[in-house]
């Protein structure tokens, strides 16, 4: 048995080396600089050996990086376009608290950096934008007219466009996010209609990419080749370019392969000393089903005490912490339940951590999260893993000793418990909405935890290391309160 676990750690370990050197194929052939501008970090893409080609200013939404958007950045990058990302205030790496007037300071100090880059053509500008960022890129667009040769606004917000600003206006939205398909839709409306007239920069596009919502918009191959189209036909550039981007396939296999190496470790590392629960089943699902409707309760409660959406020092994230640790509290008093521990569980808990930190982050910092904590967000990270303990001890504490079929039952469960108590939270509490954009995401990361809970065994072990992990995700996700 030892042998056959052994073949699929070495197997593991050759997938996470194939990973790695295919996210590497993304950067072949570009020049990639890092670099900080009146403290705000920026990365800039461009073709070797380039000179005066087109510079595109690319701007994250709410909760994004510049990370976030890198599938657009490699895509124009690798088609002959110079490109700069950067972290708005209060995101990512950037520590500066994020207000409506800084929006527009830091994409003017990104545009100057770009135009610093020896392979940009000053005269040949552009614009794109996410949710958030669009909003940023148009209002540049309106207020520079004649500096900026086309903008595309992706999940567009909102803006004061009209028929001749900003020049060349291309709007983008995901067929699953109806509000900013209607955002677009005005938009096109009072800017004129569709038009293809890019000559005068009165050209109008609006396009709705199927089967994608808020997120997955970033990362859909259509939304990154119709963006490069309307970039192509405003600058007249003859493009054979057929690159796309695939980092996301690696990033999954570098997570799988990490997965597969902690089921082939575990149970060489950690014996298997788990006891069937003894927790009756109403007590189970009654607590699953009744604590986060009871936390949605207490928040709405908390909300008209104080304010909750800068709560902790994060945006919204807080917040969101605070519903984890109701939750929980209330799911492990229903169990009645509440494991003995030692500190070779914790300490194993904590390389539990470890392993999932790499297996989902090490590489999401070069595909779509900042993943390295500035001190500003590292020093969160204890207060949110603590809040959310209690929800994953409760989880750890009915997932022993049941079976794959249950196991998978449990999971769906969670997930839509997960979901609708969050629903329920925003829909009492509105100014959380933006937690409404991440509930997709849920699942996934519930999905990647309940497997370590398979094989880990242990309700202590999994409750540290996936309090620890989701504390961490907490603490990188959700932008700093000014």
């Amino acid at each position: 048995m030892k042998l056959k676990r052994y073949g699929i750690l070495l197997l593991a370990l050759l997938l996470i080396a194939l990973s790695v050197w295919g996210q590497g194929t993304a950067r072949r052939g570009l020049v990639v600089r890092s670099s900080e501008s009146a403290n705000i970090p920026m990365l800039y893409l461009a073709p070797e050996n380039a000179k005066n080609i087109p510079g595109i200013l690319i701007a994250h939404g709410f909760a994004g990086s510049k990370q976030l958007m890198l599938g657009y950045a490699h895509v124009l990058a690798h088609a002959g376009y110079a490109v700069m990302l950067w972290d708005f205030g209060g995101h990512a790496a950037n520590s500066a608290p994020l207000n409506r007037f800084t929006l527009q300071k830091d994409l003017d100090i990104a545009t100057t950096a770009l135009l610093e880059q020896p392979e940009v053509d000053a005269t040949r500008l552009a614009l794109l934008g996410h949710s958030m960022g669009s909003g940023a890129v148009m209002t540049a667009g309106i207020s520079n007219v004649n500096r900026f040769a086309a903008t595309i606004a992706i999940s567009p917000t909102g803006a004061a466009v009209t028929p001749s600003t900003p020049r060349n206006l291309q709007l983008q939205a995901g067929s699953w996010e109806g509000r900013f398909v209607a955002n677009a839709q005005r938009l096109l409306q009072q800017a004129g209609g569709e038009s293809e007239d890019l000559a005068s920069g009165r050209g109008r596009q609006l396009i709705i990419i199927p089967n994608v919502e808020h997120i997955t918009i970033l990362f859909n191959n259509a939304s990154h080749q119709i963006a490069r189209k309307w970039l192509d036909a405003t600058f007249g550039v003859q493009n054979n370019s057929n690159y796309v981007d695939r980092r996301t396939i690696w990033y999954g296999l570098h997570l799988l392969a990490w997965l597969m190496a902690l089921g082939a470790i575990a149970p060489i590392l950690i014996p298997a000393t788990e006891q069937k629960t003894t927790v009756p089943s109403p007590r189970r699902w009654g607590g699953l089903l009744l604590a986060p409707i009871a936390a949605s309760g207490l928040l709405l409660l908390l909300s008209r005490l104080g304010e909750l959406q800068t709560l902790g020092g994060l945006q919204v994230g807080g917040a969101l912490g605070i519903w984890f640790f109701l939750a929980g509290t209330i799911w492990l008093a229903i169990l009645s339940r509440f494991p003995r521990t030692n500190l070779r569980a914790i300490g194993l808990g904590i390389g539990l951590f470890a392993l999932l930190w790499i297996a989902f982050g090490a590489m999401a910092q070069v595909v779509w999260l900042q993943w390295w904590l500035i001190p500003l967000r590292l020093r969160l990270v204890p207060l949110l893993s603590v809040a959310c303990l209690p929800w994953f001890l409760a989880s750890g504490v009915v997932q022993q000793g049941i079976g794959l079929g249950k196991r998978l039952i449990w999971w769906l469960g969670q997930s839509l418990a997960l979901v609708g108590g969050l629903w329920l939270a925003l829909y009492w509490i509105p100014n959380l909405g933006f937690i409404f954009l991440l509930l997709p995401l849920f699942p996934p990361i519930t999905g990647i935890l309940s497997y370590a809970a398979a094989a880990i065994k242990d309700a202590w072990i999994y409750a540290v290391g996936s309090a620890l992990f989701f504390g961490w995700m907490l603490a990188a996700a959700f932008p700093l309160a000014g």
